[in-house]
């Protein structure tokens, strides 16, 4: 197997973006990764695109041909890959398998969702279709009611506060606020987090993610090949993906991700490292508890001490492992489909140097975790500099 390494990296801005449309966000997002890389679009031997739900959030399918149609790269293969929010990270993983075996060359890989289009009453609707449609979104359970029920049980079994989850907003906006790409840079303090509209007990709208429009892409080249096309390539060292019980009812713990678990254990011994090797993490925050649920999951933490590690500010740029330094999914947004790449842009922008404004200091080692619905999948990469 050869090792694969990124060599370009962009995304646009997050955010509601009503003056561009699912074909402009990305070509703009690939065109920033193509330009990053120093290559054009001719070097590319197949591309692959994460989105979740563009045939019902703007009516659109077939989104492999209409992307190498409007980025100029026909004939060559573009493939749609769909894992819920985790579908960007999935896409990663099928480029960098496409590289590592040998049968593609220079891949690009994007992830994409214009979701502001429609109402909050239907994009919620939209998006509880990742979870068991038949279980739990047709009795009502949305998404936020279903982390709600995970963190009054992390609240139960290891005394997990409000505050300790208003801790992980709070962080994450301060690190939104120094991302130029972020759909809310501006910080939010603990008063504005606990005071905010209880949306379903004890997860509050500033504990939730919002709905995002946006895209990110990547430019994939085995490790070798590297270094004819950049000064700083960025290498793969792991990729690791794990299901588990679509459905909460089915599961064996609601406090934790049995998902991100086996994915972590898997993605940690294929770069033969452990979680102290790990200098920065862009994990899952969807809501607060998912954060805190993270990482205790992949190992940062022990399980219950999640909670009381993000209040003390051991998550925070200048903490014991920096979490989130984009802004998560909290501040930076949540394209569905895009999420899992901006992870990787972001680790490779901190692993180069160029986190501008939010740089941590020495970063070797970074680590990003994508989650789709409430935990049926799970992908985790590992990436060194």
């Amino acid at each position: 197997m050869r090792r694969v390494a990124i060599i370009g990296a962009g995304m646009t801005k997050f955010g509601e973006e009503w003056e561009k449309g699912f074909r402009e966000l990305v070509v703009e997002a690939g065109i920033r990764a193509l330009d990053d890389a120093g290559i054009s679009g001719e070097k590319i031997d197949a591309g692959y695109i994460g989105t979740m739900a563009s045939g019902r959030l703007i009516g659109q399918e077939h989104i492999g041909g209409l992307l190498a149609d409007y980025m100029g790269l026909n004939p060559i293969p573009i493939t749609r890959v769909e894992g819920a929010c985790a579908s960007g990270s999935l896409a990663l993983r099928q480029g960098f398998m496409a590289v590592a075996s040998g049968m593609k060359d220079v891949v690009v890989v994007g992830g994409v969702e214009k979701m502001t289009d429609l109402g909050i009453t239907a994009v919620s609707d939209i998006l509880g279709g990742a979870g068991d449609q038949e279980w739990e979104l047709f009795l009502g359970a949305t998404f936020p009611a279903i982390y709600a029920l995970m963190a009054r049980r992390h609240m139960t079994e290891f005394g997990t506060t409000e505050e300790m989850l208003a801790a992980a907003s709070v962080k994450n906006h301060k690190h939104g606020a120094k991302n130029k790409y972020a759909q809310f840079p501006h910080e939010i303090t603990m008063e504005q987090v606990l005071n905010s509209k209880m949306i379903a007990d004890p997860l509050k709208v500033l504990d939730c993610s919002p709905i995002s429009d946006g895209a990110a892409g990547v430019i994939l080249v085995p490790l070798d090949h590297a270094a004819s096309y950049s000064k700083k390539p960025v290498e793969i060292i792991a990729t690791a993906q794990a299901s588990d019980s679509i459905a909460l009812h089915s599961r064996e713990t609601l406090s934790g991700l049995r998902a991100t678990q086996v994915a972590a254990k898997k993605a940690f011994e294929m770069a033969k490292m452990t979680p102290k090797d790990i200098d920065l993490a862009e994990v899952h925050d969807c809501f607060s508890i998912a954060e805190i649920m993270a990482i205790e999951d992949l190992g940062f933490f022990e399980k219950g001490k999640g909670g009381p590690a993000t209040l003390e500010g051991k998550t925070s740029l200048e903490g014991d492992i920096p979490i989130n330094t984009s802004g998560g999914l909290k501040a930076c947004g949540h394209p569905v489909g895009a999420t899992g790449v901006k992870q990787a842009v972001e680790c490779v922008w901190q692993l180069r140097g160029e986190a501008e404004g939010r740089q941590v200091k020495d970063a070797h080692v970074a680590l990003s975790h994508n989650v789709g619905g409430s935990g049926a999948t799970a992908v985790v990469h590992i990436y060194k500099n």
